[in-house]
């Protein structure tokens, strides 16, 4: 690594982390809340009842408060890149940018534009613009993440298919905007978080519902919306964990450590099994040849991660030890050799610019070609691994203590399974309220009732444990297997962003509390009340 201190780098991690998340509170309940909105407006202007349009402005009122919010949080988010993480943005940004690109000019064009009409058009528009406005709005608002997870996409599983690394500028470039917009992992992993967000979204509503259905208070009201938040929950809670598993497969064979440390898989296995429930050990991965020796305790589903990971119940699953000291019978090569490639790919880089600029042709034309020289290929599908392609693990100097290279396996591990824990108990709670629903019966399902009142913190954690296998799973790496995150900073005096952390920090706790504060006020005093 170079010269850069450490310290810098954790406090740039520190406040990217805390952005991220504090942005992350607002975005699924944003997502959700905006279809969830659209479908009261437009069961209000089929029906042409009252009570609907009352329904409509009430969640309406709850979702704009959030959303606006999360437009501020957001902002800042991206503003980051530029003062903490611009060699990042440098590297990559032509890439990582063009998708930011779209979303700010496109969807975040729409939100804005359709937000207006939506939230103040209500007496100004006819029924069918203003439905038409909110509509589109909800459109708008999920487009927005769809281009922020292309970007995201990217640095999960970079791919010589949409872009290469460019010795002349030392950058990583497009080739093909289409190959970028529907890589398999962004697009999977779009649908696993927006199908989240709904699942958030409508165990707000059927918890805030519930809450008045135990207080006897706006009776009608808390039915019909519980009716609607139980329908739309369930399908997304399901859809959930359907493209949930599709994304572990992506996760399998695109990021084979993000998956070995969410599973505590230290050494490969043929018929490799998921742990339900575990306490595992923090353990160099070099000194672990066992799986059950790296757990305190385990409960494990025999042969599960080979198929949900391969597709076949009996395939092999690289653990941890295989990918850092390789597995010649699986193809797996060692750390140490893709360090060694990598850093013969900075030495032709090197000796490339250093040729130019000394006006030596043939010596440019050499370091080049062998700059991109191909070093693997697979004969069944034609991909064509180059030194180029290797160029991130150049950074890795310190060969004897690869074990830095693969995610903590405990934080992910945690995080992995409190997130599909909790995955499986809001499909339980759908489930029982729709059934209830559907039986007229809900209004007396008082216990029911209480855990989906108790239940409507719950989606927070989960998208946000969520989130953060996804990022802290990738770890070293910005960019995976391309740009490690220590070369990815700012180069700036420590005191500037421990100075913006905490001036970050005060923000944010205001205008947490703030956003409570008037969340609960507006729920407390009711439909009627918020208008």
């Amino acid at each position: 690594m170079h010269g850069l201190d450490l310290n810098m780098l954790e406090w740039a991690r520190a406040q990217f982390a805390m952005t991220a998340l504090f942005h992350f509170f607002f975005v699924p309940f944003t997502l959700g809340m905006s279809f969830l909105v659209a479908f009261f407006e437009t069961i209000y202007v089929k029906t042409g009842k009252k009570e609907w349009k009352e329904i409509t402005q009430f969640w309406q009122t709850l979702f704009g408060i959030n959303f606006a919010l999360g437009l501020a949080t957001g902002i800042i988010h991206e503003f980051e890149f530029g003062t903490n993480w611009s060699t990042y943005s440098w590297v990559v940004g032509d890439l990582f940018g063009a998708p930011l690109a779209v979303e700010g000019i496109v969807a975040f064009f729409m939100e804005a534009t359709f937000a207006a009409i939506s939230f103040f058009g209500w007496k100004r528009v006819s029924k069918s613009v203003h439905l038409a406005s909110t509509w589109l709005l909800a459109i708008g608002s999920n487009l927005s993440a769809l281009w922020i997870l292309i970007a995201n996409g990217f640095m999960q599983h970079p791919s010589n298919e949409f872009g290469f690394f460019n010795i002349e500028t030392s950058r990583l470039e497009m080739t093909d905007f289409w190959a970028l917009i529907t890589q398999p992992v962004a697009q999977i992993k779009f649908l696993h978080t927006i199908t989240a967000s709904y699942t958030l979204s409508s165990l707000f509503v059927l918890g805030i519902s519930s809450l008045y259905l135990l207080r006897k208070k706006h009776v009608d009201f808390a039915k019909k919306s519980a009716a609607v938040a139980a329908a739309f929950g369930l399908i997304a809670s399901i859809f959930t964990a359907v493209i949930g598993d599709e994304h572990a497969y992506e996760v399998t064979n695109t990021q084979p450590t993000k998956i070995a440390a969410a599973e505590g898989l230290y050494v490969g296995e043929k018929g490799a099994s998921i742990v339900a429930f575990g306490i595992p050990k923090n353990l160099p991965a070099r000194d672990v040849t066992s799986n059950d020796e790296a757990f305190v305790f385990k409960i494990e589903l025999p042969k599960m991660l080979s198929l949900l990971g391969k597709r076949d119940p009996n395939a092999y699953v690289p653990g941890l030890k295989d990918l850092i000291e390789g597995n010649p019978e699986y193809g797996i090569w060692p750390l140490k050799k893709l360090a060694q490639i990598g850093a013969e790919a900075r030495e032709d880089l090197r000796k490339y610019h250093e040729a130019k600029k000394a006006g030596d042709v043939e010596a440019m034309k050499a370091a080049k070609e062998d700059f991109y020289k191909v070093v693997w290929s697979d004969p069944k599908t034609g991909l064509k691994i180059t030194k180029a392609d290797l160029i991130g693990y150049g950074f890795f100097k310190n060969v004897d203590n690869l074990d830095l290279i693969h995610p903590p396996v405990p934080t992910v591990f945690y995080a992995f399974h409190i997130m599909v824990g909790l995955g499986f108990w809001f499909i339980i709670i759908f489930v029982a309220a729709w059934l209830k629903i559907i039986k007229n019966a809900y209004e007396n399902a008082t216990l029911l009732q209480k855990l989906a009142v108790i239940s409507v913190p719950l989606p927070w954690i989960a998208t946000s444990f969520g989130w953060m296998t996804a990022e802290i799973g990738r770890q070293p790496w910005t960019v995976f297997g391309v740009l490690p995150t220590p070369e990815s900073v700012t180069p700036i005096a420590l005191q500037n962003v421990q100075a913006t952390f905490f001036m970050f920090l005060t923000a944010f706790v205001i205008l947490g509390i703030a956003e409570l504060k008037i969340l609960f006020t507006v729920v407390k005093s009711g439909p009627k009340g918020a208008h």
